[in-house]
């Protein structure tokens, strides 16, 4: 087995943050240098132990958007950050590569298009962001171990079904799984299965239930169906509103149902900021994993966010428990004062505490809110 590990020399010019008390944390800035990617026998991707048993490590992020729109391609936008790395988008994975290159399955919300096309639906005319990005550069997942990703979100019809269908067949033909809320995502590994299935249900300020409703049964009724067939089921939603640091009811009432029925995780997006996890019935739910590599904003307000990472351990005997969890805090960008669309790991201890007080301070009323934030794997 090839096994890898990370290792990374860090220079960083920092000014350091007060602790978040309430929602929202002051910006930290970091300045990456250097990035080293060493291999070794050290991984422990695909453990068998010596019960029989096999661990499965996977990692989860929010938001991955790439590529740009069809109002706002300009030389400092991401295009722009393209061109200065010689149209290489594996620029955008440098400092995160070697952390999924030693798990057996990574996920991310892929929000955007594969595809050239210029159609934009009369319903998205109006929009103020449109992405899209050339086919060819699928290879931002292929190269840097990245094997699913989910496709319920409210960017992946930005050109339409013509767009949506080239996206899933770029990503088929790159051998990249995905899921929807038709779609089951089966990725195979160590011998066993693993089911992934997605879902968009965003809540509106100016409505009380934005597609909840219509999901309730819908979900249930898929998870349930899949856990009788897939030893472990991922549970994929996009959903809440911009930019809440807490989730809203539905998203407490909708991840609790999916964990009812049957999902072994749940993970979610789209408030671009993020939240606090819960463990309901032994299972983890992610209500927001915030941003991950997004050009969606050269500035936004608030660059913090973390990969979230989980292990699975099915016995000799097919029976799946959850081993615990750890969170890695990242920002979005290498840099001090923009976003240059290259997720990097935050070193500064001070900084990742204050990443954890303030998911510890959003999940105060939260009923089954973790604990605590490990950045190890606890023993």
């Amino acid at each position: 087995m090839r096994k890898t590990r990370l290792v990374t020399f860090l220079i960083a010019f920092v000014m350091l943050f007060p602790a978040s008390g309430l929602s929202e944390l002051d910006e930290d800035e970091l300045d990456i240098t250097e990035v080293v990617e060493e291999q070794d026998d050290e991984s422990n991707t695909g453990i068998i132990d010596t019960d029989g048993s096999t661990t499965i490590t996977v990692s989860c992020t929010g938001d991955f958007t790439i590529g740009g729109d069809n109002y706002h391609h300009k030389e400092k936008d991401f295009y722009g950050e393209l061109k200065s790395h010689d149209n290489d988008i594996n620029f955008t994975m440098a400092n995160v590569r070697g952390i999924f290159a030693q798990d057996d399955l990574t996920i991310v919300n892929f929000e955007g298009t594969f595809t050239e096309t210029k159609y934009v639906p009369a319903n998205k005319k109006e929009n103020q962001f449109l992405f899209n990005i050339a086919p060819s550069y699928v290879t931002v997942l292929t190269d840097n171990s990245i094997e699913a990703v989910s496709l319920e979100n409210n960017h992946v019809m930005d050109h339409g079904e013509e767009g949506y269908e080239e996206t899933k067949q770029t990503l088929e033909n790159a051998g990249v799984v995905y899921s929807n809320s038709e779609i089951v995502g089966v990725f195979n590994v160590k011998g066993y299965q693993i089911a992934m299935l997605s879902y968009l249900c965003i809540d509106r300020y100016d409505k009380p239930v934005g597609g909840f409703d219509n999901l309730y049964d819908k979900v249930a009724h898929d998870i349930a169906e899949s856990k009788k067939t897939y030893p472990i089921v991922i549970v994929s939603f996009h959903w809440g509103r911009e930019k809440d640091y807490t989730p809203t009811s539905n998203q407490i009432k909708m991840g609790r149902l999916a964990v009812d029925s049957g999902a072994d995780l749940v993970i979610g997006h789209h408030s671009h900021r993020i939240n606090p996890i819960e463990c309901y019935k032994g299972v983890y739910i992610c209500y927001s994993l915030g941003n991950f590599c997004f050009a969606g904003h050269k500035a936004p307000k608030d660059m913090n966010s973390y990969i979230f990472q989980t292990r699975f351990r099915i016995s000799a005997e097919g029976e799946v428990t959850n081993t615990g969890f750890r969170i890695i805090p990242i920002r979005i960008t290498s840099l001090k004062d923009r976003n240059n669309y290259t997720p990097t790991p935050i070193t500064d201890e001070m900084k990742m505490e204050g990443i954890v007080t303030m998911l510890k301070d959003n999940g105060k009323k939260l009923e089954y809110a973790v604990p605590d934030y490990p950045f190890e794997w606890q023993q």
